[in-house]
């Protein structure tokens, strides 16, 4: 081995997945931008297909385990979810848009990164090691998008005129774009979405991918 060679740092994402990460967005993003908007990238799911970006190529373990934190769990229960609705017993009916007839095949197409997001996650911390930081990071990322999502964007249903424009995005007025939710205050929804993804969600994937690669990383 040549002492050039010797002293290049090693690659730890491979090139293939970084080309290819990075084609597929330069198709999603100008198609999500036209088809339903910029809120459309308020999306936690979106936010995460940022981050992971641009971890592919920094190969920053924080910038890999900050949608790892937030997005491993969600994105599995999205998982199964479509494949429940597939043998036709759905779990939650959120992944119902995938099978929709209505809706072009390239746009569901394009949404399958919900179901391989998370097994990329899992790669780049396999390769990269998990920043325990990730769990303060994304938990305050997370915060304020739901204040902005709240605050600033359209609450459902969808406005008739206007039907690809994104309404409740990260779930702010309840499960359902239809209607916002009333069986609790305004104010109790988002207080259960603030305190729950955190205690639930965030903190046990958290401790999974903490113990399995959390190294010595502040």
């Amino acid at each position: 081995m040549s002492t050039t060679a010797a002293t290049l740092p090693m690659q730890r994402v491979p090139l293939a997945l970084k080309l290819a990460f990075t084609a597929f967005m330069a198709v999603m993003v100008p198609f999500y931008w036209i088809t339903y908007g910029p809120t459309n990238f308020l999306y936690f799911c979106d936010v995460a297909m940022f981050f992971t970006l641009v971890a592919v190529w920094t190969e920053s373990p924080l910038l890999a385990s900050m949608p790892a934190v937030g997005l491993i769990v969600p994105q599995a229960v999205w998982c199964l979810d479509f494949f429940l609705s597939w043998i036709g017993v759905p779990l939650l009916s959120m992944t119902a848009y995938m099978f929709d007839p209505g809706i072009p095949l390239f746009a569901r197409g394009l949404s399958s990164f919900h179901a391989w997001l998370p097994f990329v996650l899992v790669f780049l911390i396999a390769r990269l090691g998990y920043d325990r930081r990730a769990l303060l990071y994304w938990t305050l990322l997370a915060w304020a998008l739901i204040a902005v999502c709240r605050l600033f964007m359209p609450a459902p249903p969808p406005d008739p005129a206007h039907p690809n424009v994104p309404v409740n995005i990260n779930y702010v007025y309840g499960f359902g774009d239809a209607a916002a939710q009333t069986w609790m205050p305004g104010w109790a929804w988002l207080a259960l979405l603030c305190i729950g993804l955190p205690l639930l969600v965030f903190l046990p994937t958290h401790v999974v991918l903490q113990r399995w690669k959390g190294g010595d990383r502040r």
